[in-house]
């Protein structure tokens, strides 16, 4: 198992002191408790709490969602959706992407087995473009961040962006210009994800047993959820709460503010950090709320999957070089453009 599915385990259950979740929340409220005590640490509190206000509520919708869609979504349907024939195979990834409930480093993992068994590299490619901001889960901390509006717009960007590069893939893999599965996944022709709802839902016994069963599974997928991306948020709560008490805005609007260099700097910050996506949001909903800039604050969450080293190494490693190669080369662009446009129009 390497560490990008390790991370994504749930921890023992008797091991609660080595949950990262618990730790992390530890020092989060260790260093609050401080900031009683000294007023140095104050700024700190003031900020976080102005960022828990933002999230309190959609964390645990959040959660409770990926909890849904972890105990009734068969993984039986990601394979059927997957091996589509045809271009609308990449509409089915970035569809499958909206229903994932794992960390970052999962959905690297996941990619990489969606591949070995015989998914296109162009599915691929766009299901690993779409999950991080179009998966439902994450979608509604977004939402916490920035409201409806805004987030949809950086939601829909991820989709665009996820579409386009796949199409463009599938261009490059007729030309064998990218890496082509030679392994190719089974479609059945005779199997529909309709019908097979439509059969759980009349052979579903609404009984307390079978409803008690369900509400377990969905807390158990939530919890499950929780221990891959809780502890991300709120690393990522923490970190914005440091620059939000302690770097002065004029640095932001100086260095990251809605001009095209801003938005260049914006992606060679985001792209030199190693945060999970999760860790992100507050990230840059603080660039956004500095800077005004939402096209800032779209760069800073897209680049993390377009640039980052850890996915083209993955990528490189087990797909091929040259698809590593021209992951950056489609996206950066595209993700470039959409940060423009929202300066523009926001």
């Amino acid at each position: 198992m390497d560490k990008h599915e390790e991370c994504c385990r749930a921890p023992d259950p008797g091991l609660w002191y080595k949950n990262k979740t618990f730790i992390v929340a530890l020092v989060l409220g260790f260093f609050v408790g401080l900031s009683f005590l000294f007023p140095l640490l104050e700024p700190f509190r003031k900020s976080f709490f102005m960022y828990l206000s933002f999230v309190w509520w959609a964390i645990p919708l959040g959660l409770f969602v990926g909890g849904l869609i972890e105990h009734f979504v068969p993984q039986q349907y990601v394979a059927q959706i997957l091996a589509y024939p045809g271009k609308r195979s990449i509409i089915h990834a970035v569809l499958y992407g909206f229903f994932m409930s794992v960390c970052c480093h999962g959905i690297l993992a996941l990619a990489i087995q969606l591949h070995k068994k015989g998914a296109p590299t162009s599915s691929v490619v766009a299901f690993l473009l779409a999950s991080p901001w179009a998966n439902l889960p994450l979608s509604i901390i977004l939402i916490g961040f920035f409201g409806v509006v805004k987030a949809l717009y950086i939601i829909l960007s991820a989709i665009i962006i996820a579409i386009i590069t796949g199409l463009i893939f599938r261009f490059l893999e007729a030309r064998l210009w990218v890496e082509v599965n030679q392994s190719r996944a089974t479609f059945d022709k005779d199997y529909s994800i309709k019908a097979d709802i439509r059969n759980r839902y009349q052979d579903y016994h609404f009984t307390p047993k079978q409803i008690w069963k369900d509400i377990r599974g969905v807390f158990q997928g939530a919890v499950s959820l929780s221990n891959m991306v809780l502890w991300w948020i709120l690393i990522g709560m923490g970190l914005a709460s440091l620059a939000g008490a302690y770097i002065p805005p004029e640095m932001f609007n100086r260095y990251m503010g809605p001009s095209v260099g801003g938005m260049l700097m914006t992606l060679v910050v985001a792209t030199l950090m190693e945060v999970c996506s999760e860790g992100t949001a507050p990230l840059a909903f603080e660039v956004y709320r500095q800077t005004g800039a939402l096209g800032n604050a779209l760069v800073f969450l897209m680049a993390g999957v377009a640039t980052d080293y850890t996915e083209i190494g993955l990528l490189w490693a087990n797909v091929g070089r040259r698809t590593a190669i021209w992951l950056p080369l489609v996206t950066v662009p595209q993700v470039i453009l959409f940060g423009i446009m929202a300066n523009m129009i926001f």
